[in-house]
């Protein structure tokens, strides 16, 4: 059951590798941390928990997936599928279930062995009552039974046909947690990785270790990670000037644009699947009238956003999916920038102006640079945005607990559309239309009808405007010359630390 790279992903792939922007090679400065093998990385989110099967934040997959805690399959920079605890796979020719051999000697980091029942433990505590896992409906929902035979062969039955099944497992809600540990994840994660969490100084920095006990551990360069977390442009500009950085994950935002004539760093522009959008609650009034949705869509400049927020780096985008999926249909031009027309379906809906909401911003840089953008562009059409400027954490308390009228946000996480099947999610969206076209595609086995199906589920939400998506960002990272092996595209948000190396 191969799972191919989205096509618009790999040319997507070639168009970056050729806009890369690389300094000057004179007066490169090495990092002293290439004689200690270590690597700096600055995020600008600290991760709220280090469980990615549990954790909403994908800061958390950032510092613990493929580095601390791994899954069957392992998803390569160009979306490509290859195996990592699972060494080979067979699926049956209907699609409805796929063996997989596990790897044999495998150990976690407290010496425990990786078998197929800690495989089994981990899909079934993805369904377990009170489950948070992100890819519970995607995935772990369609499993209908995992079957151990012995102690390295598992094989899932599934409900229907999943062609993303193998992409699916290589994501961070995936990984494999030992029964013994599992309960420990958020703080203290015991993986099978090629590293294990040294230290978590809470507001400042993580820092990971080489696990020699790791199977490929002769193999890996990198003997040390320092995590930062500088979400302030000034304060990460500061830190790169001062050399204290070595790769700056920055996307969507001006930043990287102050690097791309320094002669200690190289600039990579590169694609990801993500979706920036204005969240809008539907459990708050005006918001639940599908007028008020659309006259907000048609209220933003999206292109004038992606100028001044992005430095131009990204597309508009008109539903919840990304030029990188495959069988993307471009759908911003529905409800094009009009605020004429947006005053108008105010009107409709009886509004009456100014129509005050609160816009809450989560700290990362495209939403602080970009969410004055957004509050000046309502407030041509009579809507006043009051905005809320939070920590990552009171995110997490607040809004993402359903408790905010509107908010901008990129989802970074692949095909993730059936987020909008769940009325209990953030945003509030019900619709039983757009639910069964969700499980009419799910069940389909002809390609052609799930094409079809595929189409009509990015129709109806843009037509919804459930949300009022601006962008796709294309990714910005800062890396210090002299190290190798970071990522330049990004089909999911992942540091895979042991394929760096210092040259």
């Amino acid at each position: 059951m191969p799972a191919q790279p989205p096509a618009s992903l790999t040319r997507r792939a070639c168009l970056a590798q050729a806009l890369a922007l690389c300094a000057a090679p004179a007066a490169a400065q090495v990092s002293p941390r290439a004689a200690e093998r270590s690597v700096v990385i600055n995020l600008s989110l600290e991760p709220d928990s280090l469980d990615p099967t549990m954790a909403a934040a994908a800061a958390v997959g950032e510092v613990t997936h493929y580095n601390v805690l791994e899954g069957l399959t392992q998803i390569t920079e160009n979306g490509a599928v290859q195996p990592l605890l699972a060494e080979s796979w067979n699926a049956d020719p209907n699609g409805l279930a796929c063996t997989f051999r596990l790897r044999q000697g495998v150990r976690f980091h407290d010496g425990s062995a990786l078998n197929a029942a800690a495989v089994r433990f981990s899909f079934e505590r993805a369904v377990a009552p009170g489950s948070t896992n992100k890819s519970r409906k995607a995935l772990f929902d369609n499993i209908a039974t995992v079957v151990t035979p012995d102690a390295h062969t598992v094989t899932l039955t599934l409900h229907h046909p999943d062609p993303h099944l193998l992409f699916r497992l290589g994501e961070g809600p995936a990984v494999i947690l030992h029964p013994d540990t599992a309960a420990q994840a958020a703080s203290a994660p015991v993986g099978t990785g090629p590293y294990r969490v040294q230290r978590w100084e809470r507001g400042q920095h993580i820092t990971l270790v080489k696990a020699e006990s790791h199977r490929h551990a002769a193999q890996v360069r990198m003997e040390r990670a320092v995590y930062r977390f500088l979400h302030d442009l000034e304060a990460q500009d500061n830190a790169l000037r001062a050399g204290e950085i070595d790769v700056l994950f920055n996307f969507a935002t001006q930043t990287v644009r102050r690097f791309q004539d320094n002669s200690h760093y190289q600039v990579l522009i590169g694609a990801s699947g993500g979706k920036g959008m204005l969240a809008l609650n539907h459990r708050s009034k005006p918001l639940d009238d599908v007028r008020v949705r659309r006259a907000i869509t048609h209220a933003i400049d999206r292109e004038g956003f992606i100028r001044t927020a992005l430095d131009g780096r990204g597309v508009v985008i008109g539903s919840h999916f990304s030029p990188t999926d495959a069988g993307y249909v471009h759908l911003a031009s529905l409800h094009p920038y009009d605020p004429t027309r947006a005053r108008a379906l105010l009107k409709q809906a009886g509004v009456q102006t100014p129509l005050r909401l609160e816009l809450a911003l989560p700290p990362a840089p495209y939403a602080h640079v970009g969410g004055p953008l957004i509050a000046r562009d309502l407030a041509q059409v009579g809507i006043e945005a009051n905005i809320q400027q939070l920590s990552w954490q009171q995110w997490l308390q607040g809004p993402f607990k359903g408790q905010f009228d509107m908010t901008l946000i990129n989802h970074v996480e692949p095909l993730d559309y059936r987020i909008y099947t769940d009325p209990g999610y953030y945003f509030g969206y019900d619709s039983p239309a757009f639910r069964a076209l969700v499980e009419r595609h799910a069940s389909a086995t002809n390609a052609r009808e799930r094409q079809m199906l595929f189409s009509q589920m990015q129709r109806h939400l843009a037509q919804d405007a459930v949300n009022a998506w601006i962008f796709a960002p294309q990714i910005g990272t800062v890396v210090r010359k002299g190290l190798r092996g970071t990522w330049m595209n990004y089909p999911i948000f992942v540091h895979n630390v042991a394929g760096m190396w210092w040259e």
